[in-house]
């Protein structure tokens, strides 16, 4: 099922069931509700209601985006690093040249074919990748430099595979999901009260009220759902999370 029709039919639950609630309060003519009737404590408390959740709501919405924003960083410096470890052995001779670019390669193909599916899993990362990041790291180490120009390229590829390294390690510590069950909990309980709190205003059955009371409904419905969708970047954007690699890349991710 596509994001965008898992959307939809969020929204249009939470819509419907306002709807059918409010109309199946009123579903007998000779039964009247006087907004006038209800407590202004009550308006009070509804009032409070929604701007606390509103408030932690927000939060939640921060606290996924720049989860998502340090997880899509974490995945460029990752793919930058190794492309630019493959561009600076040009200074190296053709035979170890190739042979540590084989090696970056096969790290870049098992990572995009094989650890990413494992990470959507609830896996996490393998030490199998990670002997493949160390095959590049040993192959840098195992050849000394003869010219000047070896040399200094020895040591920006000592910092680009430490940056590649550094990146793979954080995307290991943030591939599980940013919003504990506790915070999902008061969410989604926090939402069905904010909703079930218009019915203590007494919502009549106007055209008016019906569409206030279905956006309010379906805005609720889209700020969760943008929350969940970005709860784990490294699950629910897998294409977008690997574009660095699938373009700095094409033959070995491919």
């Amino acid at each position: 099922m596509s994001e965008w029709l898992m959307l939809t039919l969020a929204m249009a639950a939470a819509i419907a069931v306002v709807v059918l609630i409010t109309v199946l309060r009123h579903r007998r003519p000779d039964e009247e509700f006087d907004p006038d009737e209800t407590p202004d404590v009550i308006e009070y408390m509804t009032m409070m209601i929604g701007v606390v959740y509103a408030i932690v709501l927000g939060l939640a919405i921060a606290g996924v985006w720049e989860a998502k924003g340090s997880a899509e960083d974490s995945v460029q410096r990752e793919a930058f690093a190794l492309h630019e470890t493959s561009e600076r052995l040009a200074q190296y001779p053709a035979p170890v040249r190739e042979e540590i670019r084989a090696d970056i390669a096969a790290y870049v193909r098992y990572a995009v074919h094989d650890e990413w599916p494992a990470m959507q899993d609830g896996d996490g990362l393998s030490e199998r990748g990670d002997e493949l990041l160390d095959d590049v790291r040993r192959g840098l180490n195992a050849y000394v430099p003869e010219t000047d120009a070896e040399n200094r390229a020895a040591y920006a590829l000592g910092d680009q595979i430490a940056a590649a390294e550094e990146a793979r390690n954080e995307r290991a510590l943030n591939s599980g999901p940013t919003m504990p069950s506790l915070v999902w909990f008061g969410l989604i309980s926090g939402g069905l009260v904010a909703m079930g709190m218009v019915f203590a205003l007494q919502i009549q059955r106007s055209a008016r009220e019906l569409i206030l009371a279905g956006l309010h409904s379906g805005l609720l419905a889209f700020l969760l759902f943008l929350v969940w969708e970005f709860d784990q970047p490294y699950v629910r954007d897998s294409a977008g999370m690997l574009e660095p690699f699938t373009t700095l890349f094409p033959n070995a991710a491919g």
